[in-house]
């Protein structure tokens, strides 16, 4: 009789995804007591992102991108927590094109989301809801001003319309 090899752990790729539920689920988990520029919960942020990107035809990979788009640069999740996360290789390629480093300029961090297939609709979503006027509006006006223009600029190093 021979002993039977040890079984070894799942490789990651082998486990199941979590589904887009789960992803809220771990998105709403990771930024629980954030909060936004104005004091709102930044989970609200990440609903209204992973709308936007349902709304312009994402996919289902780029809709559990845009719930964590935030997660690894807020440090919500760690890049070692994310990167055992059971995503798919594709969400989690979305999710790091967007993943701001420090000392990055915005030509590099423009350059890399859009080297990256479905991550410039996920940007595009987020960029969208950090500019509306209603939400800008709660801002105190030279914070307003400088984000305005942040994202103005943003967008025009991604090419998408003003």
């Amino acid at each position: 009789m021979t002993d039977a090899p040890a079984p070894t752990p799942a490789d990651p790729a082998d486990r199941p995804r979590l589904t887009l539920p789960e992803v809220e689920a771990l998105a709403r988990a990771a930024h629980q007591g954030q909060t936004d520029k104005a004091g709102r919960p930044y989970t609200e942020h990440l609903r209204a992102v992973a709308d936007g990107v349902r709304r312009r035809g994402g996919d289902p990979d780029q809709i559990a991108a845009a719930w964590l788009h935030d997660a690894v640069e807020d440090d919500a999740l760690s890049e070692r927590q994310f990167a055992g996360t059971p995503l798919s290789p594709r969400t989690k390629a979305i999710v790091l094109a967007l993943t701001k480093r420090a000392g990055q300029t915005p030509e590099e961090y423009a350059a890399r989301v859009l080297a990256v297939p479905g991550a410039l609709l996920v940007k595009e979503a987020d960029l969208a809801h950090n500019a509306d006027p209603e939400r800008l509006a709660v801002l105190g006006e030279e914070t307003r001003e400088r984000l305005t223009r942040k994202y103005a600029r943003m967008r025009a190093l991604l090419g998408l319309p003003g």
